[in-house]
């Protein structure tokens, strides 16, 4: 493994008594010792598989893995196309990536989308590969631990309760949820606006919008560890990033639909693989704030289709998500490619 500092995969694998090795580096200045140190261990246990991740991870093993004459050199894309959008000099690095890895995994067809026609990365080098997930933590919530949440925040009586999970970063359309959502105090005044990961580059521009929403009807939560009980506070649960390519996956989408939240979603990342308009959520075109009010309107109106996107919610991301189906693909194709 090739951390900045200790992490919790670390621990796991010690006290499972798990064989690894530990290599950390703090700036780009030791991404050479680093190298040189990952080859090394290469060369002395001679995988099979060299399987990385994140930028410099991808670029640390896949280099070491070359040199080391390893033939199977996987990566897994979790970006999609943020350098092209924001920091064009990361292009070359993902390019070096993709030269070097014999399969690159992505998680979605947006990235594969980047990956072909931003990159010219041969479709066959690719395997879209969904992440898993342990589905069961977020179906199987005690409701003491959602009560816990409710007076954590203090909740009371507010009803509906709107949830985003979204870093306040301008990619992620909260600016389009936020006016929406005040159309919605004019039909519901005792409604309130969750807005968890409540940090980022983009805090200024929401915190000044919010300014137009009394204080009691808004709740900011930087960090919580019990993400699967904040789930269980909601009635309506948005996802609004603003285009097809700027999520990767975008884990929310599956997390809101496991809890049985109905959901109001653009789709981006992984939403355009699975989610279809009024079967397991309800789609929204981007940066729209109307149709996100619109949205959230017949959701409480309409008891018969909140069900079925409850219903057909859990079933959709059964089918596809579940952790031990993506464990099964990634043997396959470790075994075969």
């Amino acid at each position: 493994m090739i951390l900045q500092e200790p992490a919790a995969l670390e621990s796991f694998l010690k006290d499972n008594d798990v064989s690894c090795a530990t290599f950390y580096y703090k700036e780009k200045k030791d991404l050479l010792k680093v190298s040189v140190q990952v080859y090394r261990q290469l060369r002395k246990t001679k995988p099979d598989v060299v399987h990385c991740h994140l930028l410099y991870g991808s670029l640390i093993g896949l280099t070491a893995a070359k040199l080391a004459g390893i033939k199977k050199r996987f990566y897994t894309r979790h970006h999609s196309d943020y350098h092209q959008r924001y920091f064009p000099k990361g292009i070359k690095w993902d390019k070096w990536c993709n030269k070097l890895a014999t399969i690159i995994v992505a998680p979605s067809q947006a990235v594969q989308e980047v990956l072909t026609n931003y990159e010219n990365v041969p479709v066959g080098k690719i395997k879209i590969i969904h992440h898993g997930f342990d589905l069961a933590y977020f179906e199987n919530v005690s409701p003491a631990r959602v009560a816990a949440l409710k007076e954590k925040y203090n909740i009371g009586n507010h009803a509906p309760v709107v949830g985003v999970i979204s870093r306040f970063t301008e990619l992620k359309g909260i600016q389009y949820i936020i006016p929406a959502f005040q159309q919605l105090l004019c039909v519901y005044p005792d409604a309130v606006l969750m807005l968890f990961n409540a940090n980022g580059d983009y805090k200024k521009q929401i915190i000044d919008q919010l300014a137009a929403i009394p204080a009691a009807n808004y709740r900011l939560v930087p960090f919580e560890t019990d993400l699967a009980a904040a789930y269980g506070l909601f009635h309506i649960f948005i996802q609004a990033s603003t285009d097809r390519t700027i999520e990767a996956f975008g884990q929310t989408y599956v997390e809101a639909l496991a809890a049985g939240v109905p959901s109001v979603f653009t789709l981006s990342g992984i939403a355009s693989d699975f989610v279809a308009d009024r079967k397991n959520a309800l789609v929204v075109p981007f940066k729209d704030g109307e149709a996100i009010y619109k949205a959230m309107l017949e959701i409480m109106n309409n008891p018969a289709l909140r069900q079925n996107l409850i219903t057909n919610g859990r079933k959709s991301i059964q089918e596809k998500f579940d952790l031990h189906l993506m464990i099964q693909k990634l043997e396959h194709l470790y075994a075969g490619a």
